[in-house]
């Protein structure tokens, strides 16, 4: 089983599983502040749930680009929508600073 490591922490995730579903199992928020409470629940429209992932997930959906082409984010940041992808190998995750995740230093 692929493993991710987040916020300090390593978990095992099953090959094709969903990331946000994944982190939130395991307890590990991937939102920053009141977004964990004002998040369009998985859906890909709000755009709180954005990572920065290294490794293997699933391709963008349409809602992804879609999304990350949309303010504030930018696709040109490189971030994913954890409600959007599959976990498809071993990954190492960054949560970045910003309502939405999207202040990339």
């Amino acid at each position: 089983m692929p493993t991710v490591k987040f916020k300090g922490q390593t978990l095992e995730v099953k090959q094709g599983q969903n990331l946000r579903q994944a982190l939130l199992k395991a307890e590990l928020s991937p939102y920053n502040g009141n977004a964990r409470w004002l998040n369009c629940h998985g859906l890909g429209t709000c755009g709180t749930c954005a990572l920065e992932v290294k490794g293997a997930v699933s391709e963008k959906t349409a809602v992804e680009k879609w999304r990350l082409n949309f303010p504030p984010h930018q696709e040109k940041n490189g971030l994913r929508l954890s409600c959007q992808c599959t976990v498809q190998g071993d990954l190492e995750l960054v949560k970045q600073p910003g309502f939405w995740g999207e202040k990339v230093g």
